[in-house]
C-alpha cells in the first residue's frame, strides 16, 4: 500500500543517514522503525477518578428529594466531564 506522510527535515535526514549507514533501503528502515515504535509503545491506563460526595443536610418535611438527586447527579456528571477533558 502506498501512502504519503510529512516528515520534518531533521527526521528525514536522520532516517536517510541511518539507512545509508546500515546499508538497508529507506523503505525497509522506515517499516522497521514504525513497527518497533508500535511494539514498544506503552499502554496508557485511564486516570483514576474519585468523585467527591457532599452532605445535603437533614431532610425537611415536604421537600422533593428526587429533584434534589437529579440536580446532584447533573452536577456530578458535569464535574466528571470537566475532569476528563482536562487530560486531553
Amino acid at each position: 500500500m502506498r501512502t504519503t506522510i510529512d516528515l520534518d527535515d531533521a527526521l528525514l535526514q536522520r532516517l536517510r543517514d541511518t539507512a545509508h549507514r546500515e546499508g538497508v533501503p529507506f523503505k525497509a528502515l522506515l517499516h522497521r522503525v514504525i513497527l518497533r515504535g508500535l511494539d514498544e509503545a506503552p499502554s496508557v491506563a485511564p486516570k483514576h477518578y474519585e468523585p467527591r460526595s457532599y452532605s445535603m443536610g437533614p431532610v425537611r418535611e415536604g421537600y422533593d428529594l428526587v429533584k434534589a438527586r437529579w440536580i446532584a447527579d447533573d452536577l456530578e456528571d458535569e464535574e466528571i466531564i470537566r475532569k476528563m477533558n482536562e487530560g486531553r
